[in-house]
């Protein structure tokens, strides 16, 4: 009987830990990329075949700056110049039909050859002038966030 409430105990506890870690929802970015001519920078997606905005999940350890930084060459081969401004934080339980993932979103001025890097992940990288860019066919809400964007929003959703 004495060994049974510290295997209860333990198990409540064990429970506890995963609630945390899989109940939350995870922290993840979205870029804006700007060339210096003022195109939007754009990846098709291997898993939908759909246009989306680079980004992905923040490590741990990692800040957004450092997250975007890190998304964007991985995805597309461009260094980010400078973040312009947050363009919003996006949380909706069904934006990403994978997870519940809030996304920071953030305008950036970018320069360098675009390239695919992660094959995996990306079938295509092509830059668009703002007015005609591939909507509203996209990944997650990433046409919202572009709307928001060019409408000059600042969005918590």
């Amino acid at each position: 009987m004495p060994v049974i409430q510290p295997i209860r105990s333990l198990w409540h506890f064990g429970q506890t830990v995963l609630g945390i870690i899989f109940r939350h929802p995870i922290t993840g970015t979205s870029v804006i990329p700007i060339l210096p001519d003022g195109r939007i920078v754009l990846i098709r997606r291997k898993d939908d075949g759909c246009w989306s905005l680079p980004g992905g999940m923040v490590d741990w350890g990692e800040d957004i700056p450092h997250a975007v930084r890190r998304e964007l060459m991985e995805e597309t081969g461009l260094d980010v110049l400078k973040i312009r401004r947050l363009v919003g934080v996006y949380s909706s339980p069904d934006r990403d039909p994978r997870i519940h993932s809030i996304c920071v979103v953030v305008e950036a001025e970018v320069q360098g050859e675009m390239k695919v890097q992660d094959n995996l992940e990306v079938m295509e990288i092509k830059a668009f002038n703002p007015s005609s860019l591939p909507q509203p066919q996209m990944s997650h809400d990433h046409a919202r966030q572009l709307q928001d964007y060019l409408h000059g929003l600042t969005t918590l959703a």
